[in-house]
């Protein structure tokens, strides 16, 4: 449960950052700009809720690996 929480809250906040960066860059700050970026944002959170959902166990085992690599190389 802790998983789908953490997942739901994070791709809660990245898909209002990220859509609303966009919209701002491919259009501006037009009139309509705060429907247009909640346009983006419905579109883009359950796509990000998946993705993150799906990578997250692969991303942490490459972190995993990276930092076991960084840390053998590291002078005692």
């Amino acid at each position: 449960m802790q998983k789908l929480v953490f997942t739901l809250l994070l791709s809660l906040c990245l898909s209002l950052m990220v859509s609303g960066w966009v919209t701002y860059i491919n259009l501006g700050l037009v009139a309509d700009f705060t429907m247009r970026w909640a346009h983006a944002f419905a579109n883009a959170w359950p796509a990000s809720f998946v993705a993150a959902y799906l990578l997250s166990a692969p991303v942490t085992a490459v972190t995993k690996r990276i930092m076991e690599k960084y840390h053998d190389h590291q002078p005692q």
